[in-house]
């Protein structure tokens, strides 16, 4: 686990938690990124690991990982699956990295995700995605330079989107302003 230390003056202190899996380092690179843009204590946590996060610690826990061939990691869906009662309790949002756009990158946001998930998120984001050439193996890049038609290495991570998907974070309801 990695910690990120970050207040934001005269902001709450909120713990978030950031579970993830990165296959070839794209995802890692973005959960850096959202935990530097959120605000309070983020602990980032790799699914790969075999200690699981003790979500009790948390007031907001962020998930995600990466498509590949439409799925996202087993891994990441099992824990959604295993922990959905947990996480129904906390400011929930979810993500995916990917290279689609457009209403084939928010099916796979849909799919990556248990349906009751989706209706408990505070926000969901599409972060964007890479084809590293350089750490896959033989088979991916034959399936990446047919499928997609890409070559070489393309990095498109959506830094606008992490920012965005940060402050929506970090947004306080307060049933309380609905009085006034």
């Amino acid at each position: 686990m990695t910690n990120c230390h970050i207040l934001g003056k005269n902001q709450p202190t909120m713990k978030t938690l950031i579970i993830y899996m990165s296959t070839h380092g794209c995802t890692k690179h973005v959960v850096e990124e959202l935990a530097q843009a959120l605000h309070g204590d983020a602990t980032i946590h790799n699914l790969k690991a075999k200690k699981q996060p003790d979500l009790q610690s948390y007031e907001r826990v962020i998930i995600g990982g990466s498509i590949h061939a439409g799925q996202i990691q087993r891994k990441i869906r099992e824990y959604c699956e295993q922990n959905q009662e947990q996480l129904e309790d906390k400011q929930l949002g979810l993500f995916i990295c990917c290279m689609h756009e457009g209403e084939q990158a928010f099916q796979q946001l849909e799919n990556a995700f248990p349906e009751k998930l989706h209706q408990y998120a505070k926000t969901e984001a599409i972060l964007g995605g890479e084809f590293n050439f350089e750490k896959m193996h033989f088979l991916e890049k034959l399936v990446v330079r047919k499928i997609a038609k890409v070559d070489q290495t393309v990095r498109k991570i959506n830094h606008e989107a992490i920012q965005n998907f940060a402050n929506k974070m970090d947004k306080t309801f307060s049933p309380f302003l609905m009085l006034i």
